[in-house]
């Protein structure tokens, strides 16, 4: 059901610190960083993610798996039409991996949310 999760911090270096160290006996391990943000996960795939970077009204992110790239479009559809504003179309966003399928809105109390496919169409 979800595929990953992001909290924006106020301290990027401290938070760094402190969840490689809290998170390191779970076997979860900094696997990426991206435009001033860092993606925490267990074999090389960032399900953890915080930063930064991102803007400070969108206080949470958070991103549902979906099958095919058909349902992302159609999350999208049903999204706006229950009220939720654009963050992002529907589409290949290249910076995360060459099939990401990832669709974006901003929900009724703020908060970033998504439906992603990693497949390739």
């Amino acid at each position: 059901m979800l595929d990953h999760i992001g909290l924006s911090v106020s301290d990027y270096d401290k938070s760094k610190a402190f969840f490689t160290a809290a998170l390191a006996p779970l076997g979860i391990r900094l696997v990426t960083e991206v435009a001033g943000w860092a993606g925490f996960g267990r074999d090389n795939r960032p399900q953890f993610w915080f930063g930064t970077g991102g803007p400070a009204q969108h206080p949470m992110h958070i991103a549902f798996t979906a099958d095919n790239r058909a349902q992302v479009r159609a999350f999208y559809e049903a999204a706006l039409q229950a009220g939720a504003k654009d963050n992002g179309a529907p589409g290949i966003r290249e910076i995360y991996h060459p099939h990401y399928f990832g669709a974006f809105v901003i929900g009724p109390d703020g908060h970033n949310v998504e439906a992603v496919c990693h497949k390739p169409e």
